[in-house]
């Protein structure tokens, strides 16, 4: 909104902010047949868009991978892939024209820490979905993007209930809890809005890191 855009969302508990610039539809992305119809009341009327982040997420329990039941990898893989799915589902039969689009993945995608299985496997597929769109929505830039650490509740529970002396890498996350590794939202969003502009400079359907990014630039 600082740039003179007008922001939609879906949220799950609707947010507080909204005014004439910044239009919000309440859906839990969990539920998948509810996602066609809150697209509908949100983007209606709307022919243009800059730039989709396709952000919602869960991060699941971190146990061993033979432990968690079905049940638990099925309600992450819904929210975490499917409900991107069924958006980008909507969005093509919309012909809306869109000029980017970035889905938010994560470095458990590609490293196969022990413990993150559903949240791993989910990120993992989110980035296969990204590049297969790719070849869909050919006049728009589309990425799969991981955007680093970030103060976020998801954080505070690994701090709180995951033992790291079980899953190391929690421990890193423990760690950078109030340090300059892990920034607060606010702060982030500014990296992450520049981030996203330099995106485009990578093939449609890549799946990028900010870390490494950052390192080449």
């Amino acid at each position: 909104m600082d740039r003179g855009y007008t922001v939609f969302g879906l949220s799950r508990r609707g947010c507080p902010l909204r005014n004439t610039r910044l239009r919000d539809v309440e859906c839990d992305l969990g539920e998948l047949e509810r996602v066609g119809a809150a697209m509908d009341t949100l983007l209606s009327g709307v022919d243009r868009l800059k730039l989709v982040v396709l952000n919602a997420g869960v991060l699941g329990d971190i146990q061993e991978l033979h432990a968690i039941p079905m049940a638990e990898i099925k309600r992450v893989m819904d929210i975490n892939l499917w409900a991107n799915k069924a958006v980008m589902d909507w969005l093509y039969a919309s012909q809306i024209r869109i000029e980017q689009i970035v889905f938010m993945s994560s470095g458990a995608a590609v490293n196969a820490s022990k413990g993150w299985g559903g949240y791993a496997l989910s990120k993992a597929a989110l980035n296969m979905l990204a590049k297969l769109y790719a070849h869909e929505f050919t006049d728009t830039h589309i990425s799969a993007f991981a955007p680093g650490l970030v103060h976020t509740q998801m954080q505070d529970h690994i701090d709180v209930n995951v033992n790291a002396n079980e899953y190391p890498s929690a421990k890193v996350l423990q760690d950078a809890i109030g340090t300059d590794s892990m920034p607060e939202p606010k702060e982030a969003s500014h990296r992450l809005a520049m981030a996203f502009e330099k995106l485009l400079a990578y093939p449609s359907g890549s799946f990028l890191d900010i870390r490494t990014m950052e390192m080449h630039s």
